[in-house]
């Protein structure tokens, strides 16, 4: 009988904190998010730029655009550049050992704008090599790295900039990417996601002292500060994590700047979300790994708050599957003493409240970015099937990235061109 009252106590708290950790965690997101847009955004509304100071100038910057079988996108993406609105800058555009035309465009590009440079390397090296390859050879001290398929906002680089001749504590400056392919279910989503889910984190993450990640397809570094920590780790599948960590472990300052914009491609097909959103979780879990000492460091404690909710998050993926995996046995073997007649799987009054919590931050959400992104509205249906679709996602690629971390071999991340959605490639690392 002991025995019997101890599995459904088990049984219970982990239903419990399957239902409540998401529940928490949405409505600190919440009220982190619009604590950060009245302190951070409101204040500079109606401004298509900030204004400066008397004693303040804009410094030049210099754009990093790393591509590896960019041949489809590569004119597009370095013609936004050409044309973003800032008095000095300079385009350094690197060829990773491309196997397709992008070389050859970008050296006919070159030839017709003085202030496009580009850098070949003869064999993929990764994006990691890549971007230091572009920071070395960069002539100013502000460096804007971009994917090779993304349209940069002509007036990103000023809000990105003010934050480093402001503060020279501040570090990297992540930008606002948005989804520009919305032709399909999984394109729709995306955009409902990228605003409820990344941009409300990033602003709530910034409200509470620290930023889990910049967004590689968009990010503004110092190279001053890109140097002390060693320039980006080329075995690290998400270099764009792992540089967070290294400033932040650093002591220096990283912030978030929703009105530094950029337009990208996201993947369209349920195998191409796969591979991407596996690379992203097994990024996590290595810079779990990596930093998992910080809990031990007094000195670190401003860390501790995203690491305890790294590991959280990981936990309730496995509870998840655990809930599952349990509720699949019952289906052939009675487990009436672990488990209630009544399946957790099967809707009930619990999920509709999480669906219900998760509409309403993807309404948050799109009062926020609807500042910056028009016609988010119209993308608010379709995020209904979010907690059906990308939950599930997410917790299976959760599960499946600690093992594939703890099995892979340690070596470089390369570039891989796997498919892009409907109609695009997308690059990305394996």
């Amino acid at each position: 009988m002991t025995f019997v009252i101890l599995l459904h106590l088990i049984w219970h708290s982990l239903l419990g904190f399957i239902f409540y950790y998401p529940l928490f965690m949405s409505s600190l997101w919440i009220v982190g998010a619009i604590f950060f847009y009245y302190k951070n955004e409101r204040p500079y509304a109606g401004q298509i730029i900030p204004k400066l100071r008397p004693n303040e100038s804009w410094p030049g910057v210099s754009i990093l655009i790393p591509c590896y079988n960019e041949g489809q996108n590569a004119i597009e993406t370095i013609t936004y550049a050409l044309n973003v609105d800032y008095p000095e800058f300079e385009i350094i555009a690197i060829n990773d050992g491309s196997k397709d035309d992008t070389l050859e465009i970008l050296l006919n590009l070159a030839k017709e704008n003085p202030k496009l440079k580009v850098v070949n390397l003869a064999k993929n090296q990764g994006k990691a090599l890549g971007l230091q390859a572009g920071a070395l050879l960069a002539k100013y001290e502000y460096l804007i790295g971009i994917d090779g398929d993304a349209l940069i906002d002509k007036y990103c680089p000023y809000w990105m900039v003010q934050h480093f001749i402001r503060y020279p504590e501040v570090a990297a400056v992540t930008g606002n990417p948005r989804i520009r392919n919305r032709t399909t279910l999984l394109g729709k989503i995306q955009v409902g996601e990228f605003s409820s889910i990344v941009g409300m984190i990033k602003r709530a993450q910034r409200s509470f002292g620290r930023i889990f990640t910049v967004s590689g397809v968009i990010t503004g570094f110092r190279k001053a500060a890109v140097h002390e920590v060693g320039y980006w780790s080329p075995d690290m599948l998400t270099e764009d994590i792992d540089i967070t960590w290294k400033l932040q472990r650093n002591g220096w300052d990283v912030r978030f700047e929703p009105r530094s914009l950029v337009w990208i491609l996201m993947p369209e097909t349920l195998s191409g979300l796969w591979k991407q959103r596996l690379r992203w979780a097994m990024g996590g879990v290595q810079v779990m790994f990596k930093n998992f000492t910080v809990l031990f460091h007094p000195k670190q404690t401003h860390l501790w708050g995203l690491m305890v909710e790294l590991i959280f998050s990981t936990l309730w993926a496995y509870s998840m599957a655990l809930v599952f995996l349990v509720w699949f046995m019952s289906l052939f073997i009675p487990m009436s003493y672990v488990m209630p007649s009544h399946s957790p799987i099967l809707p009930d009054q619990t999920s509709i409240i999480l669906i219900g919590a998760c509409l309403i931050q993807f309404a948050v959400s799109k009062w926020l970015d609807g500042h910056y992104d028009q016609g988010l509205g119209k993308n608010y249906f379709w995020m209904i099937w979010y907690p059906f679709a990308y939950w599930l996602l997410n917790l299976f690629t959760a599960v499946t990235a600690v093992p594939k971390v703890l099995l892979r071999k340690k070596g470089r991340a390369r570039w891989v061109s796997p498919d892009r959605g409907a109609h695009q490639k997308l690059n990305q690392k394996d």
